[in-house]
């Protein structure tokens, strides 16, 4: 079972929206946020930005700055030449396969003008500045951020630089990777984070520990200064019906047990 402060604190359904892939890629944020959002910044990119596109179309005039090292030129010369093989040797994919084909000319289209992608690494210190930003650099002189992290295993490094920049933050979206090994870490986060927890979920491509718990969970934090929420635990099921949906589509998803 999880920690009881892996429980979260309660907010009206109404206000829970998800935003993006309806299976992995997709999150579940407030929508009073979206409006008095001025920087979406997403560390960890991969190929899938379908959050920051459903969120744009909801508040065009956010900024969006991503930072991700490993989306490069040789990255899309080797998915382009691996999804063509596929292309060619298939007689039948779905439209979507088919799209993710030409993911390169969506990514060219999308990230111009107000939408940047860096192509950089989040690190706690910088030693080469030229690959590598720190949470601390790109915080700087902003206000009214969302913050997503999915950097694997490396959110555990830059969880002091976001604590100390709680008051810009109106709300955090995070992934936790080996929960079980990082357990103690996590809770003194969220002891520490002046952010609330509003919402959690069990990602199940990486399965489940010895107690059943999700190896990777999903977390969504919301500024209750700015935002209303009430002060108890919320008395929902995880995962949440027409909110929630598993990550990895073909398996069912984790339901989440909470201590007392």
């Amino acid at each position: 079972m999880l920690p009881k402060n892996f429980k979260p604190y309660k907010v009206k359904l109404r206000n829970l929206i998800r935003l993006g892939s309806k299976f992995d890629g997709g999150y579940v944020i407030d929508n009073r946020v979206i409006s008095k959002t001025k920087y979406l910044i997403t560390c960890g990119l991969n190929d899938d930005w379908s959050f920051e596109k459903e969120f744009l179309k909801k508040n065009p005039n956010c900024y969006l700055l991503a930072y991700d090292h490993s989306v490069t030129r040789n990255y899309w010369k080797n998915r382009f030449k691996q999804d063509f093989i596929k292309f060619i040797s298939f007689k039948k994919l779905s439209l979507k396969k088919i799209l993710d084909i030409f993911k390169y000319i969506d990514y060219v289209f999308f990230f111009r003008n107000r939408k940047k992608h860096f192509i950089k690494k989040i690190v706690k210190k910088i030693k080469k500045a030229s690959k590598e930003e720190t949470v601390k650099n790109i915080l700087k002189d902003k206000n009214n951020i969302i913050l997503k992290i999915d950097i694997e295993n490396d959110e555990y490094k830059i969880l002091p630089d976001i604590i100390t920049n709680s008051i810009k933050i109106n709300l955090l979206i995070i992934e936790f990777h080996n929960v079980h090994k990082n357990l103690d870490r996590i809770i003194k986060f969220i002891n520490n984070f002046k952010l609330k927890l509003i919402h959690i979920h069990g990602n199940n491509y990486m399965g489940i520990n010895k107690n059943n718990d999700p190896n990777v969970l999903e977390m969504t934090f919301l500024n209750h200064k700015k935002y209303k929420i009430e002060d108890r635990k919320t008395n929902l099921q995880y995962p949440i019906p027409n909110l929630d949906y598993p990550n990895l589509k073909r398996n069912p998803d984790i339901t989440l047990r909470f201590n007392d």
